[in-house]
């Protein structure tokens, strides 16, 4: 609801007063369409002291996940002077040393294939941090020439695999493997990479020479490599989360390797961190977006935030910033272990192409949202610019509809009374695209304190993992059960498989690793009967 001064406010006087630009970095901020009261920052000032004060000890070093006794840095990874002790802050500054040499020993020809060939191609095994913020970096900000082509392994899907290995043919024999896992134990991880050493080994290629880590000092990932003759290893350490990792190895080796600046997105990540360190409400980017997320979403989460970057290389924004937020905010207690069930949920696609999907419902259908939008003034990054820009129409070019699309869609939802963010970037480069990321981790942690939740824990991630292990044990039970039968056993149902294993409980789930197994002809498993799971039945094939 409007205050009565909003309502005699014209567009023009709420942009005027409600818009920031960050000159430093080259980002601007724009929350004159999400329908805020005038003093709604005001209205914040005791929490903000609050907010300020547990942000700074965090950069102090003070353990900000009790869980697992550590302390979070990921701040200190762009500055490492900040760190609370000198140790750390050589370490980071080695690592970072350490990536650029060896980066450059590649793309240079002085790094080769055992073979004595350059590399050409470099493919990530990883998952969740360990691949999305590599793969923004690469999308987002790759030259078109100039370093290795990347490729991401970041699941355990065997076709998802066989895929990337497939579609480098030839190149497999000059492709720089790198390993990213931070305990060395991630199941996932672990999977891709046992699937592409077993790739490479039937095709008479080496992988170890071939093979980087990126891992935590002395983790199992660390170990084997070691064990096993990689050409390197890098690390990383407890204090950096997963979905906080891009400034570490694991973002930074990548995208050297691709031929990105990495100490202009350092440099720009810094600048943001000097920015929203600034204890003035007005004038701290991160504090203001973490406010109006608050406002927006009714103080726990109410309404949707719907992200719709206006470039084609920020498409992988949409996704990384859905981890970023939702892992941390999506908690069930706060920190004093009541049960709040906190969370802001995250989805986007690009501009114009949402024109053509869901801005129909953003305008006309349920209000459970606000937009945020990323605007990119320059229309082309880096090297990609084209020498003879095409006129679509008589002095109007392609950017322009660009423009004039997001322009359009941000008034059409404001007529309909739906709230809207813009960030607006002068161009999409290191430097700016490195003050984003720094701006929205900043803003996660202040919007942690507003709700009192520990933003840097995932009690629900490790959930998740225990229960897939405990299926696994079941599939293995049952790989078991149909193994010992004899080929003109009977088959068998679910039901009585589950019972058999002693999981009668559990004969659903029986049913579905069952269905999947026959699905696989080279498991030697086979579903006979109706496909409903009373009638289905398993046994083991007669051929095997």
């Amino acid at each position: 609801m409007k205050s009565d001064s909003q309502k005699n406010e014209t567009n023009w006087q709420s942009f005027s007063r409600n818009f920031q630009y960050y000159s430093s970095v080259g980002v601007g901020l724009d929350y004159s369409r999400a329908k805020l009261p005038n003093n709604f920052l005001d209205r914040y000032k005791k929490s903000a002291e609050d907010m300020f004060f547990e942000m700074a000890e965090l950069e102090r070093g003070k353990v900000a996940n009790p869980d697992e006794g550590r302390m979070v840095g990921h701040y200190w990874l762009r500055t490492s002077e900040l760190a609370p002790n000198a140790a750390i802050a050589l370490e980071i500054d080695l690592q970072q040393k350490a990536v650029r040499e060896f980066s450059a020993s590649v793309l240079g020809g002085i790094q080769q294939t055992p073979e004595g060939e350059e590399f050409s191609h470099a493919v990530l095994l990883g998952i969740g941090g360990s691949a999305l913020g590599p793969q923004l970096l690469i999308d987002a900000l790759a030259p078109m020439s100039g370093g290795l082509q990347m490729s991401f392994c970041d699941n355990t899907d065997p076709d998802g695999i066989a895929r990337i290995l497939s579609n480098l043919g030839d190149n497999l024999r000059t492709t720089l493997f790198i390993v990213a896992s931070k305990s060395g134990g991630t199941i996932e991880t672990r999977n891709a990479l046992l699937e592409v050493a077993s790739w490479c080994q039937a095709r008479a290629i080496e992988f170890a020479p071939r093979a980087v880590a990126i891992t935590c000092f002395g983790s199992k990932l660390d170990s084997q490599s070691k064990g096993e003759g990689w050409l390197k290893q890098f690390y990383i350490w407890d204090w950096v989360g997963g979905r906080t990792s891009i400034f570490s190895a694991v973002g930074l080796l990548p995208a050297e390797l691709a031929g990105i600046d990495t100490a202009s997105l350092l440099k720009g990540a810094s600048r943001m961190d000097e920015l929203t360190r600034v204890a003035d409400l007005e004038k701290n980017p991160a504090a203001i977006l973490a406010i109006a997320w608050h406002w927006l979403g009714n103080g726990r989460g109410a309404k949707d935030m719907v992200l719709l970057p206006y470039k084609d290389r920020l498409i992988l924004f949409s996704r990384y910033l859905q981890q970023l937020v939702m892992e941390s905010l999506g908690k069930e207690k706060n920190r004093q272990g009541k049960v709040v069930e906190q969370g802001l949920s995250v989805f986007g696609n690009k501009g114009s192409t949402d024109q053509h999907a869901y801005v129909q419902q953003l305008r006309d259908g349920i209000d459970n949202f606000f937009v945020t939008f990323i605007r990119v003034l320059s229309d082309y990054t880096g090297d990609a610019c084209n020498e003879t820009p095409c006129e679509v129409e008589p002095n109007v070019f392609s950017g322009d509809y660009l423009n004039g699309f997001l322009l359009g869609t941000r008034q059409a939802l404001s007529a309909k009374g739906r709230s809207s963010l813009t960030i607006s970037l002068d161009t999409l480069s290191p430097l700016s695209l490195g003050a984003m990321i720094a701006m929205y981790e900043r803003t996660v942690g202040f919007y942690a304190s507003l709700v009192d939740i520990n933003a840097y824990d995932q009690p629900g991630v490790e959930a998740g993992k225990k229960a897939a292990s405990e299926v696994i044990d079941i599939h293995r039970k049952l790989v078991a059960l149909l193994s010992e039968q004899s080929p003109g056993a009977l088959a068998i149902n679910a039901q009585d498989a589950a019972l058999s294993i002693g999981a009668p409980e559990d004969a659903e789930t029986v049913f579905h690793i069952l269905s999947y197994l026959a699905a696989n002809e080279y498991r030697g498993i086979v579903q006979e009967g109706e496909t409903h799971p009373d009638k289905a039945r398993f046994r083991r094939a007669l051929n095997v």
